[in-house]
Order: C-alpha cells, then sequence, then structure tokens
C-alpha cells in the first residue's frame, strides 16, 4: 500500500504542477514528511493522508487506488492496513475509487477502546456503513448514534466525524464511501 500511495501522490502531485512546498502549504503536512510518503518510506495515517487528498482537492481513494484489471479477488491477508490510534484502527481499501467508479469501499477493523476521527470528506460525500462484529459509537454534527451487529447507518460524510468501540470486542464493519 505505501508503494501504490507513493505513486499516486508523485502522479497526482505533478499532473497539478504542485511543488513540495506547496502541497506542504495545502495540506499543512510538512515537506519532510511528504518527501518520505513519496519515496514510499513513510507509513502514513489515514489523517494524513486525508490531509493530502483534501489540499490536493482529490478523493481519498485518489492516493489509494490499484492499476485496473479486469476481474480482481481482494485477500485482507495481503492487503497494508492504514492504521489509526496508534495501530487499534486498521483501514483496508478494498476496492478504491476511480474516474469511472464514484465509490469506494473499505474494511475495518476496530480493537476495543479505539477511537478515530476522521477528517471532513469531500463536499457531497456519503458513508454507508454496516457492522458486522461489535458495537461502534459513531458522531457526526453532535450527533451521537450506536451501531451494533447487522445495523447499518448512512450519513453525510463532508464534516468530522468519529469512530469509537464501545464494545468489548472487535469491531468488524464494511465501509462504502459514495463519492460526487
Amino acid at each position: 500500500m505505501n508503494q501504490t500511495v507513493a505513486k499516486n501522490i508523485r502522479r497526482l502531485r505533478e499532473k497539478n504542477r504542485l511543488s513540495m512546498d506547496e502541497l506542504s502549504k495545502l495540506s499543512g503536512v510538512s515537506k519532510s514528511m511528504l518527501a518520505q510518503i513519496e519515496r514510499g518510506e513513510g507509513n502514513p495515517t489515514i489523517s494524513t493522508l486525508w490531509k493530502i487528498s483534501n489540499g490536493m482537492k482529490v478523493p481519498f481513494d485518489a492516493l489509494t487506488v490499484r492499476d485496473k484489471i479486469p476481474y480482481e479477488i481482494v485477500k485482507i491477508s495481503e492487503l497494508q492496513p492504514l492504521l489509526e490510534d496508534k495501530g487499534k484502527v486498521k483501514n483496508y481499501s478494498i476496492f478504491p475509487d476511480d474516474e469511472n467508479r464514484r465509490f469506494a469501499i473499505y474494511y475495518l477493523e476496530l480493537s476495543e477502546g479505539s477511537y478515530w476521527e476522521s477528517e471532513p470528506h469531500l463536499s457531497g460525500t456519503t458513508e454507508f456503513i454496516t457492522i458486522f462484529s461489535g458495537t461502534i459509537e459513531i458522531n457526526v454534527d453532535g450527533n451521537q448514534f450506536i451501531v451494533g451487529v447487522s445495523d447499518s447507518i448512512r450519513f453525510k460524510a463532508d464534516t468530522v466525524h468519529s469512530y469509537k468501540n464501545i464494545g468489548t470486542e472487535t469491531a468488524v464493519l464494511h465501509m462504502i464511501l459514495s463519492n460526487p
């Protein structure tokens, strides 16, 4: 995943004719961190990648999209997750967004007691989440929702929102981001 992210950030930065300094100012991510990420040497957090994608005004998935092939079987065991909360939140990009498909699918595991606050997504983005194990608390625009096994939730994700595992087991969920 780090090599995919590195390749995509460099490609998008060059396509938009942005220097490292300019991208640093737009994203709030230091130039040295950007250089490390572009070399594939960094292990950026999800929050850092959101800052970069928002700075470039591209969907988050533009940073994680893999090369296109006519079919694909994705095995979680073969993916490198993006990490948050000191590794207690693991986010696997199953099917990233691309130019022809305006949605992305993720598989997430939130360890007991984990917490993750997400940066706002692009304006008009909607999240669809289904819980397969555990219980999470989702906060959106000051509203708190408790979502448990077999429950699903949909919400506008273009504001800060957060996820907290409030159960006693690892919470497993699928997330679909619908991009404008």
